[in-house]
């Protein structure tokens, strides 16, 4: 079979490369390095229009909607066949681009993004409604149709599975989709592009427009030829979205940020709660919304805790993302790498005590941080309940349960949230009073697109994953045969 192509940088509109209308290219930039790798097409209101439009005819012509959704699973599942056989292909991009360790690509963006499409794949044939027993003299059943055009506008921490997670249910219901990968990490989303096309996937029904959020994600929520927005990225875009969206009433969903709590009760095996606790915190560099970036520790073993993490946390192999055995890569570009650093120091201002890490890490001139771990800050603190999105791990100790469960509910977010302990019943009680959309007992970051996740709070709403996810992408009609 001959190799997935795709033309240097430019973007998919109907089934076609193409340049932006005006000629504009933005630079892609390798994080390890800090140094441009290639450029891709930026694209303005008229390519976003043109991408729209594409969609619109795919949809209304049904190329797409028009199938059976066994034959839309088909595609669905050779989708999922062709990223395994092009996962050292799609693995390079994303560590060149995210500046993703290898390994993690391979264990976990390549690994999630097929089981993504092979999971939708057999959700395309289940997709029914239901006959509904009334006292009418009629028969009155449902049926779940698409919704029409989506515009999936999605983050740079992880672009391969976040984009899937959001294509997956909206092709899976027969809907068309214009995606818009964030600014900084294009490239998967284009060879993406190229692969959805060789499955079998019609022109039209996937376009990809890169380009800024203030310029093209812009153009793409406001369009009148959208149907439904799915977005992922920070609250504060978030709530731009929804409010722009609800002008036209579109349906929306969206995961926002969080601010995750990992709390670990004086009954939790502490070997197996310090590896939850760090892959919680440095998982993808931090940069990963579920992270677990609060650390909640029961006194009778909060000293004890903090040194184990003292001595732990600066062995976590910290480099160049290409070597096989680095955990930790480097921030996705130098804004994200400032941020933690203002963090920070604004932890050292607020009277915190760096325990380990606390600084840049020069290596080839990339957007590296050492992972960090902080105590003595007090609840209020800045650096405790905003989102700082990046290797930094707080700590704080709690007396009882329920000031356990008031401190990791303290935050205006609710996304996610970890219980450490072998006390069965007291997980499960915990579990139910923490205000977060998905709860881990006792590790951390277990996903399957079985399982749904989506926020609480200023996390968001709507549901990723799971069957929950097709209502997101389906409209009911219901549909009453008089018998008379």
């Amino acid at each position: 079979m001959s190799p997935i192509e795709i033309e240097p940088g430019r973007l998919f509109v109907g089934g076609q490369w193409r340049e932006a209308a005006d000629g504009a290219r933005t630079e892609v930039v390798d994080p390890s390095r800090g140094a441009v790798v290639t450029t891709v097409a930026e694209a303005g209101a008229a390519d976003v229009d043109a991408a729209v439009h594409a969609a619109r005819e795919a949809f209304d012509g049904g190329a797409w909607s028009g199938l059976s959704g066994r034959e839309r699973g088909r595609i669905l599942h050779r989708v999922a066949e062709l990223i395994r056989e092009n996962a050292d292909e799609l693995a390079q991009l994303e560590s060149l681009d995210v500046g993703k360790p290898i390994s993690l690509c391979h264990a976990v963006d390549i690994t999630n993004a097929a089981n993504d499409y092979e999971y939708f794949a057999a959700l395309a044939h289940s997709l029914d409604g239901a006959v509904r027993n009334t006292p009418m003299n009629a028969l009155a059943y449902t049926k779940r149709e698409p919704i029409g055009v989506v515009a999936a506008i999605t983050p740079f921490n992880f672009p391969l599975i976040l984009a899937g997670s959001k294509i997956g249910p909206a092709l899976a219901a027969g809907n068309t989709v214009v995606h818009k990968p964030a600014d900084e990490t294009p490239l998967s989303a284009l060879y993406m592009a190229a692969l959805l096309q060789r499955a079998g996937v019609p022109d039209g029904v996937v376009n990809v427009v890169t380009g800024t959020g203030p310029v093209a994600g812009e153009a793409l929520l406001r369009h009148h030829g959208v149907d439904k927005v799915a977005f992922t990225g920070s609250t504060a875009i978030g709530r731009h979205v929804a409010a722009t969206a609800g002008e036209a009433l579109k349906p929306v969903t969206m995961e926002l940020g969080g601010n995750a709590a990992n709390v670990v009760f004086e009954d939790a095996d502490l070997e197996k709660a310090v590896g939850a606790i760090i892959k919680a915190f440095v998982f993808n560099t931090g940069q990963f919304c579920m992270g677990g970036p609060r650390l909640l520790v029961a006194r009778s073993v909060h000293s004890t805790l903090l040194g184990i993490l003292a001595d732990a946390v600066p062995g976590v192999p910290v480099g160049d993302p290409r070597d096989p055995g680095t955990v930790v890569g480097p921030m996705a570009g130098e804004k994200h790498l400032k941020k933690v650093e203002e963090y920070v120091d604004l932890a050292r201002k607020e009277g915190g005590r760096i325990v380990c890490g606390g600084e840049r890490l020069d290596l080839d001139g990339g957007f590296y941080y050492k992972p960090t771990v902080i105590a003595d800050l007090s609840n209020d603190s800045r650096v405790v309940q905003e989102e700082i999105f990046g290797p930094v791990l707080t700590v704080q100790p709690f007396d009882t349960e329920d000031e356990a469960v008031a401190l990791a509910n303290s935050t205006p977010y609710g996304l996610a949230s970890g219980v450490q302990t072998t006390n069965l019943a007291r997980a499960h009680r915990v579990a139910d009073r923490l205000q977060a959309g998905i709860v881990w007992i006792n590790d951390w970051a277990m996903l399957d697109p079985a399982v749904p996740f989506g926020g609480v709070k200023d996390s968001g709403y709507g549901r990723e994953y799971g069957p929950e996810a097709l209502d997101a992408y389906t409209k009911v009609k219901s549909v009453v045969v008089s018998l008379d």
